[in-house]
């Protein structure tokens, strides 16, 4: 009885805390990807400063050439991070969708137990003197 409603209960702030994780790893992962654009744009322009004629002032083609190695380091390793972060935001999705279907059966359980007080209420039937003989109203062993 109370028992099934604080699984219930308990599972839904559950669920609740799940959903904010999954949306700070989809927010890592937007960040991520701003990064990654931001890297791509770095290295689009070096390499149009490369095969332009002339060069920004104060920089050499090594110089260049070194920040575009760096950018392109840097584009990879944000890449394999992102990669990831994407696996981890899979992962969440499952992990959300299958502590719903958990709370879904939780609620119904809750819905089902209600509904049987409720009948067990009108009908005058005591609550506590119940037919144990049936195997739906046994109690479980292992508990």
């Amino acid at each position: 009885m109370t028992t099934i409603n604080s699984r219930a209960e308990k599972l839904d702030r559950m669920v609740s805390l799940v959903k904010l994780q999954l949306r700070l790893f989809e927010w890592q992962l937007a960040q991520l990807r701003q990064q990654e654009k931001q890297l791509h744009d770095e290295e689009a322009y070096l390499v149009g400063a490369l095969n332009g004629m002339e060069l920004p002032m104060g920089s050499s083609s090594e110089s260049i050439s070194r920040r575009l190695t760096t950018t392109s380091v840097g584009v990879h390793a944000v890449q394999a991070q992102a990669s990831r972060q994407r696996d981890q935001v899979r992962a969440e999705n499952r992990r959300v969708r299958q502590l719903e279907q958990v709370v879904k059966a939780a609620m119904a359980d809750k819905l089902r137990d209600a509904e049987r007080r409720s009948l067990e209420e009108m009908t005058g039937v005591n609550p506590g003197a119940r037919d144990w003989t049936s195997t739906a109203n046994k109690p479980d062993p292992r508990k």
